[in-house]
């Protein structure tokens, strides 16, 4: 017994989809036109100037008459048990303005306490990295620059260290 399809129904038609995709494309276009126009400066007037920096920007070559550095004591830190290597010895300079190395020098006992408790707080995992010196200098500036004051220290120069 072979069923036929009834004339009276009609099969529904598939929609296009041309219309969408030619509306989803002209929408993109017209993103990227009204983008490059604002960018550019075509729509909504000039282009605003740049900000002005809050701060003036310290050039890079400082005048070598105005810096002194300021030497630390060396330092021997116990490394702990699970660490591969006993000690770290460590030896910096702080690079200083001139007209602050004496405020820099009498303060000294306090930035050498800083870094000791920072570095015996250290992990061997934390020292024994590839890029453990890169990522200790910049925390070891930091507390400096913190215990010293705002503008007081430019830069911490590691003279040594050595893991043994």
């Amino acid at each position: 017994m072979t069923e036929t399809a009834d004339p009276h129904t009609e099969v529904p038609k598939k929609k296009s989809k041309l219309p969408l995709i030619l509306g989803l494309v002209l929408a993109l276009l017209g993103a990227g036109g009204g983008f490059f126009a604002t960018q550019s400066g075509l729509l909504g007037g000039a282009a605003k100037p740049p900000k002005q920096l809050a701060e003036p920007v310290v050039p890079l070559t400082p005048d070598l008459a105005e810096i002194a550095f300021v030497a630390l004591d060396p330092m021997i830190v116990s490394l702990g048990p699970n660490a591969q290597n006993r000690h770290l010895r460590f030896r910096a300079q702080l690079e200083v303005p001139i007209q602050h190395q004496a405020e820099v020098t009498a303060i000294l006992p306090r930035v050498v306490d800083v870094l000791n408790n920072y570095l015996r707080a250290l992990g061997p995992h934390d020292i024994e990295r590839q890029d453990a010196l890169i990522l200790l200098r910049v925390q070891m500036l930091r507390r400096i620059q913190i215990v010293t004051g705002k503008g007081r220290v430019r830069d911490l120069l590691v003279m040594e260290f050595v893991l043994n």
